[in-house]
């Protein structure tokens, strides 16, 4: 196992990270994501902020306060048309430089080992699916303040904010081996998540991207993960090693969850690969901000 470990970084070590982090009028947020890419990212990575349409005094709050990066930062931003996540991701995926793509949200703050970690599982035929820790509102909140640095606190901290009731679990605490128990042949809905999220370009693009016919909240991550399967690609769980820290926030209108969810399950009886409307039917000619932060 030390042998392929070593292999695999040495491949990693000449590949290309576009890491692109979900927004939308919620800069507070992701300027704690940030931070923490900020500390962990090296020149040979980049890092896309897709944003979905967010308002002006938002923008300007990322412009101001963006941390310094070792790699270059683009923000690149659509108009707010409603809830498009899947059309923001695919955009700034389109203009991405990297072999490989990390989609996160941009309020799941990485652990400090996330970009060492995502780059050690990433591994010709699979994806990875990351996974997160659950905050409750007060932990958020004072996260959001300053008063609390995630990705820096120690056992006894998340010890004591489990008891509290302030997260869900501990087990990112643990670092769980490379290889072991990490592979699901099958596709299996339980625990996909976009927010953090791995895949080689070249496989994104051969299944065309996210769909964008996928309305309103729900499921276009597992359509996603579905096509990946049908392409030939086995899923990596990066349990107990990419861990993100998902701040409280209410949840999404949810009217179109079970319509979309019956998409998935119809195509989980075809071999659909490519996206209905995705990457290849992207228009350029519409209104694209791309400003170069760092």
């Amino acid at each position: 196992m030390a042998a392929s470990a070593a292999a695999r970084q040495g491949a990693a070590s000449v590949m290309k990270i576009s890491f692109i982090v979900l927004t939308y009028n919620r800069t507070d947020a992701l300027l704690a994501v940030l931070r923490s890419l900020a500390e962990q990212c090296n020149p040979e990575h980049e890092v896309l902020i897709a944003d979905d349409g967010s308002r002006q005094d938002q923008v300007e709050m990322l412009l101001e306060r963006c941390p310094a990066f070792s790699c270059p930062v683009r923000h690149v931003w659509h108009p707010d048309v409603g809830f498009t996540a899947a059309g923001a991701r695919n955009l700034a995926a389109h203009v991405a430089k990297g072999d490989y793509l990390v989609f996160l949200d941009g309020d799941c703050i990485p652990n400090k080992s996330f970009v060492a970690w995502h780059t050690l599982l990433a591994e010709s035929g699979f994806f990875v699916n990351g996974s997160r820790v659950l905050l409750n509102k007060t932990l958020t909140a004072e996260v959001l303040s300053g008063e609390v640095n995630l990705p820096h606190c120690s056992a006894f901290f998340w010890f004591r904010a489990r008891f509290q009731g302030d997260s869900n679990k501990l087990l990112h605490l643990i670092r769980w081996p490379l290889s072991l128990f990490r592979v699901q042949q099958d596709f299996q809905w339980r625990g996909i998540r976009s927010c953090n999220f791995g895949v080689w370009r070249h496989d994104f693009v051969s299944v065309n991207g996210f769909d964008e016919t996928f309305q309103g909240w729900g499921h276009e991550d597992a359509d996603l993960v579905l096509r990946l399967h049908h392409l030939g690609l086995k899923r990596k769980n990066g349990f107990m090693a990419t861990e993100v820290f998902h701040l409280w926030h209410p949840e999404s209108k949810r009217d179109q969850e079970s319509v979309n969810k019956n998409r998935v399950m119809a195509r989980m009886k075809t071999n659909l690969v490519l996206a209905e409307k995705g990457l290849r039917e992207l228009d350029t000619a519409a209104p694209l901000k791309i400003t170069q932060l760092h």
